[in-house]
């Protein structure tokens, strides 16, 4: 499902009203599904032990932080993907999720990945009401994966933060280069990535191993880290050779 709140036609008014309603009508059908008693929510086998408790915890806020990548349009670095890869699981077991702010996500990326694209809500370009489209999703939805266009003020983050954690969701923010002031539950932060499949100039990229290293707040608060393909050759998630389910990492992490 697509939606997009922003409209260059006229003054806008009656479009962005359709756009609103739109959100609020997606935000009630989902409800139903996003009531569930469970506080935790399914992630892909190979980043169970990214988590403390192996799965997402309900009202969480998660920051993914990739790699600074010249010539990179987002400064996502990886960090698009693995949030894809928080969706996989959850959306595969029924649970809506939705996308704000990512124009450039191409649909096969998200299946390949994992992604129930029937369980999936798009809003590539929310425009400057961005934080109020997050806002109405996070009512109705399980997950809410966020591209802020810009750096958003300390009460603007604050407000998503204090709403995702009464409305039991879950919010996966990716910053890329607008920063995020809040401190997250989780902070997912990228490293070590590397394409394979070049060769001798003759092949064609066919996967990406990363290094993924998690650390938090309270239980989440000791770094671990996994060495992920993502994708992998068939497109999903796998484990990748060497990996320590956890591992102390030393030296300054990077912050989003």
């Amino acid at each position: 499902m697509f939606v997009s709140p922003t409209s260059q036609q006229g003054d806008g008014g009656p479009v962005r009203r359709r756009a609103g309603e739109s959100l609020a009508l997606l935000a009630e059908r989902t409800r139903p599904v996003s009531s569930s008693q469970t506080r935790l929510l399914p992630v892909l086998p190979p980043l169970v032990g990214l988590f403390p408790d192996g799965s997402l915890r309900r009202g969480s806020t998660i920051v993914v932080s990739g790699l600074a990548l010249p010539g990179s349009p987002d400064g996502s670095g990886g960090g698009i993907s693995v949030a894809l890869a928080l969706l996989a699981a959850a959306s595969g077991a029924g649970s809506w999720c939705a996308l704000v702010g990512l124009p450039g996500l191409g649909a096969v990326a998200a299946h390949d990945i994992g992604v129930d694209l029937a369980r999936l809500a798009v809003v590539p370009r929310p425009g400057a009401a961005w934080a109020e489209v997050a806002a109405t999703l996070i009512d109705g939805v399980d997950l809410v994966v966020l591209c802020p266009p810009f750096a958003p003020r300390p009460a603007m983050a604050r407000r998503l933060v204090a709403r995702t954690r009464e409305r039991l969701a879950v919010l996966v923010v990716v910053p890329g280069r607008s920063g995020w002031p809040e401190h997250p539950d989780t902070h997912l932060s990228v490293s070590d990535m590397h394409w394979d499949g070049v060769g001798t100039g003759d092949g064609y990229l066919h996967s990406r191993r990363m290094t993924v290293t998690a650390t938090g707040r309270r239980s989440a608060a000791r770094p671990r880290h996994h060495h992920l393909w993502m994708p992998s050759t068939t497109g999903s998630v796998a484990d990748a050779p060497g990996d320590v389910a956890e591992q102390a990492v030393t030296g300054p992490m990077a912050r989003a």
